[in-house]
């Protein structure tokens, strides 16, 4: 079982409650590829707890099956349908900024009664670790005011900037919850990079990953590191990767090394637009069992 929680995150949580006081939307960040799993159940409990409407945005939907990214959008539409609070969904990628610039208008939507000069409309961005929290900020402002990196958990501190005359935005450090209860979550958190690397074995998140890709993306894997995916298995296709790319430890395949081919390769959408998981897949065991 994956469990990643770093010490710094409990005091961003008290942190984090306590700013959620002045603020009138909750920006929730998610991974366009896995949008539940990346969906951090505490920040729902904060943001229900102050009742407070919410935009989730389905960020890296560049990166993510087009078709499965329509279908966890009217997903989201009819859960809004439900909620006691008012809730929009967006897909963007924030390297673009034609969809970033969209948010500001769904986020005065959710709270029309905040007035752009007597009440500034006050807008909070929370997430698990590198969703793109600090990279919508940064896009937003047009400027870069929060670091960015590759690694989980870079950002430790919040900040509140004036993003525009009557709209000021909350950037906060990712968040974790103290224990992931579907064991599947973890491996799908860990293949897409919100969990540090110490706390995981490479080998075993790509063999992870490599079940989804093999069930739902195997034309990709075969543009990608011409094998004929037919028959594999994940053990079989990181071997096969490794065969392509000569990878040898000791003059055998070196799966470790195809492993981290593999999750760069995914991560980075080389390997083509890939959704991990499907609305669908909440309620069955249509994601393999890991490793």
């Amino acid at each position: 079982m994956i469990q990643w929680f770093p010490g710094h995150m409990a005091s961003a949580r008290k942190k984090a409650a306590e700013t959620l006081a002045r603020v009138d939307v909750v920006i929730e960040m998610l991974d366009a590829r896995l949008p539940e799993a990346s969906a951090n159940p505490m920040i729902r409990d904060l943001r229900e707890f102050r009742q407070r409407p919410c935009l989730k945005v389905l960020n890296k939907a560049d990166l993510a099956d087009a078709d499965v990214t329509k279908d966890w959008l009217e997903f989201y539409r009819m859960q809004a349908e439900t909620a006691r609070h008012p809730a929009k969904a967006v897909a963007i990628s924030c390297k673009k900024s034609g969809e970033v610039a969209r948010i500001p208008a769904l986020c005065r939507q959710l709270a029309p009664h905040r007035d752009e000069l007597a009440k500034p409309l006050r807008m909070m961005i929370m997430g698990i670790p590198n969703v793109g929290k600090s990279t919508l900020m940064n896009a937003l402002l047009k400027k870069r005011v929060a670091a960015v990196g590759d690694e989980p958990a870079v950002t430790k501190s919040q900040q509140t900037l004036d993003l525009r005359r009557g709209m000021t935005l909350t950037d906060t450090p990712g968040l974790m919850w103290p224990k992931i209860e579907r064991e599947a979550d973890g491996y799908l958190l860990a293949a897409s990079h919100a969990i540090g690397v110490n706390a995981v074995s490479s080998e075993e998140v790509a063999l992870f990953l490599a079940q989804i890709l093999l069930a739902r993306y195997a034309p990709l894997l075969t543009a990608r590191y011409r094998c004929n995916p037919e028959g594999m298995d994940g053990v079989s296709l990181l071997e096969a990767i490794a065969e392509r790319r000569v990878c040898r430890d000791k003059g055998q395949p070196d799966r470790e090394k195809a492993a981290r081919i593999l999750l760069a390769d995914y991560r980075s959408g080389a390997l083509g637009r890939i959704s991990l998981e499907r609305p669908e897949d909440r309620g069955n065991a249509s994601i393999p069992n890991p490793p």
